[in-house]
C-alpha cells in the first residue's frame, strides 16, 4: 500500500500548516465549481448581450439559480436522515427543486416562442442554464455530508 502513503512534505501547507487530503480535494471542487458557475453565467450574459441579440430578457433566469436550492436545504434542515426510508418533506423539496429547474428551461423558450428573444439566445441562455445546474448539483454532492465543513449550519 505504498501508493496510498502520503509523504509528510506533501501534507504540509503554506506555513507548515499539515494539510489532509480531503482538504485539497475539497478546495480543487470548489475551484472547479466556481469556473463552471463562471462559465454559465458567461452563455447567459452572451446570450443576453451580444449586438446580434440585445435584449436583456433571460436574464429573469437568474431568479430560478438564486430559487432553486432553497427548498432542499430546508428540507436537509429539518429532516432527520437518520432513518432510511424517504419522507415527504424531503420529496416536497426534491419536487419543487425540480419544478423550478423546469421553470429555468422553460422560460427562456416561452421568450423565443413569443419573439422577445432570438433562438440563438434561447440556445446560449440553456446552455448557460445546463451548466449552472449542473455546478449546483456539483457543490451538494461535493458539499452535501456531513462532516468536518458543516454549510447547514448557516
Amino acid at each position: 500500500m505504498e501508493w496510498f502513503a502520503v509523504s509528510e512534505e506533501s501534507r504540509r501547507g503554506l506555513g507548515g500548516h499539515t494539510r489532509f487530503a480531503g482538504v485539497c480535494i475539497r478546495e480543487r471542487a470548489l475551484i472547479s465549481l466556481s469556473f463552471g458557475g463562471a462559465i454559465g453565467l458567461m452563455f447567459l450574459m452572451l446570450g443576453c448581450a451580444l449586438p446580434i441579440y440585445n435584449k436583456y430578457w433571460p436574464l429573469f433566469v437568474l431568479f430560478f439559480y438564486i430559487l432553486s436550492p432553497i427548498p432542499y436545504c430546508i428540507a436537509r434542515r429539518l429532516v432527520d436522515d437518520t432513518d432510511a426510508m424517504s419522507n415527504a418533506c424531503k420529496e416536497l423539496a426534491i419536487f419543487l427543486t425540480t419544478g423550478i429547474v423546469v421553470s429555468a428551461f422553460g422560460l427562456p423558450i416561452v421568450f423565443a416562442r413569443a419573439h422577445l428573444i432570438e433562438w440563438g439566445a434561447c440556445a446560449l441562455v440553456l446552455t448557460g442554464n445546463t451548466v449552472i445546474f449542473a455546478t449546483i448539483l456539483g457543490f451538494f454532492l461535493v458539499f452535501g455530508s456531513n462532516d468536518d465543513f458543516s454549510w447547514q449550519q448557516w
